[in-house]
């Protein structure tokens, strides 16, 4: 009796410290992808960022401790990192403004139409983020009915949307508005339709029952949509280069003419670093000051 009851508690013990180790041994490839594809570049930009130039030979660098090439990366291009983050600003609010709508009635009012409107959402996808920025070309032509629609109201103080900053702001909120919608119908989606009953039962007019429960409830969904839409706005330079003009450069463009025209490759390394920390910095802030770490 003795031996028949202890097998199992054996067996037992066996599996359990064999169900740590699986767990682990599944992360792998996770871990080893992340370490080839975003650690070792992220130690090879900052080894980048730091070296100095061979004297008498352009565009050739050495290994060095060069910290004054952030310095000389901040000091010359500080216009181009307040441009990007006051278009990544707008453009995000934009967004919100246009997604929260378009997410609410997807998630309660859409039905059967539901899986429909959010494959159209995700269609953009389907096309290239350059071949969708030149359409807007197009569409935001000088000759265009956009624009003539608003010329005829006299609201474009240049008479023309393209390679102004307006246009660079439009391009962003297009291109990065289906991340604003997914996070935001996800979040959305969750709320049980009978808290709002609850709330019409007990008198609530329509804005109060959004302000005290859809709102309140939904901010997960904000704060990854906000996310989701700020990061990557701030680092672009597509729309940028085809809709704006050289005056409109964004900090991206800014890495892009430094790595691949001027070769002066400490300094886009320098701003690529600094454009990350100051993201960090404002992403920790945000989702601090929004109180909730559920994001979607």
């Amino acid at each position: 009796m003795t031996t028949t009851t202890s097998t199992p508690v054996a067996a037992t013990s066996v599996s359990t410290q064999r169900r740590p180790r699986t767990g682990y041994l599944l992360l792998l490839p996770g871990i080893a992808w992340l370490a080839v594809f975003f650690v070792v570049p992220i130690i090879t930009l900052l080894i980048t960022s730091l070296q100095a130039p061979v004297p008498g030979r352009s565009g050739v660098y050495t290994l060095g401790f060069e910290v004054s090439n952030y310095a000389d990366a901040l000091s010359a291009y500080w216009p181009q990192f307040i441009r990007s983050f006051v278009y990544a600003s707008i453009a995000t609010i934009l967004a919100l403004l246009l997604a929260y709508p378009l997410a609410y009635f997807i998630a309660f009012k859409a039905g059967r139409w539901r899986a429909l409107m959010l494959v159209l959402v995700v269609a953009p996808f389907f096309a290239s983020f350059l071949l969708r920025t030149y359409a807007w070309r197009t569409i935001l032509s000088d000759e265009g009915a956009i624009t003539s629609f608003f010329n005829a109201l006299n609201l474009l103080p240049d008479n023309r949307i393209l390679n102004t900053p307006i246009g660079v702001v439009l391009g962003l909120t297009y291109n990065f508005l289906p991340f604003m919608i997914l996070p935001l119908y996800a979040a959305l989606e969750k709320i049980d339709p009978r808290l709002i009953e609850a709330a019409n039962d007990l008198y609530a007019r329509p804005f109060t029952g959004f302000r005290k429960v859809i709102w309140p409830l939904s901010l997960p969904g904000v704060v990854a949509g906000t996310l989701l839409t700020f990061i990557p706005a701030s680092g672009d330079f597509i729309n940028a280069r085809l809709l704006g003009s050289p005056s409109d450069s964004m900090v991206g463009t800014a890495i892009q003419v430094n790595f691949l025209q001027f070769r002066d490759y400490p300094v886009a390394s320098a701003l690529s670093f600094i454009l990350m920390a100051i993201i960090l910095t404002v992403v920790f802030i945000y989702i601090r000051r929004a109180g909730t770490e559920d994001l979607v």
